[in-house]
């Protein structure tokens, strides 16, 4: 997987925004203006996305590429590296559930809004 690719699969979601706020090397995708998914533009060497917190333990038992969130709550964010052991499937997969999540957090106004 690449930067490309990874930035097409986010941007394809309804609703999703991308923006710099934490500087140029960093890209952070939001959904309704929330966070679902930051990455470092110059490296692309992993991800932050957000996670239930039992699923969040799961797979960090599971995967040795998968760990706390880098600067962010360990309680509720994973930093996945990319080129580990964690699958571009699974990865992608990983993706739609930090999305899911967010989108669900949001105001139901917000969501119909985003889902016409």
């Amino acid at each position: 997987m690449d930067i490309i690719f990874f930035r097409d699969y986010c941007l394809k979601k309804p609703g999703v925004t991308e923006d710099t706020p934490f500087g140029p090397d960093t890209l952070v995708f939001k959904v309704g203006g929330k966070l679902f998914a930051l990455i470092d533009i110059e490296k692309f060497e992993s991800v932050n996305l957000k996670c239930d917190p039992e699923r969040a333990v799961e797979l960090r038992e599971k995967y040795n590429g998968i760990i706390p969130g880098y600067h962010m709550n360990k309680k509720h964010w994973n930093t996945v590296a990319f080129g580990a052991d964690v699958a571009d499937a699974a990865i992608l997969e990983l993706v739609d559930h930090s999305y899911e999540l967010v989108f669900a957090s949001l105001p139901k106004k917000l969501q119909t809004e985003i889902s016409l």
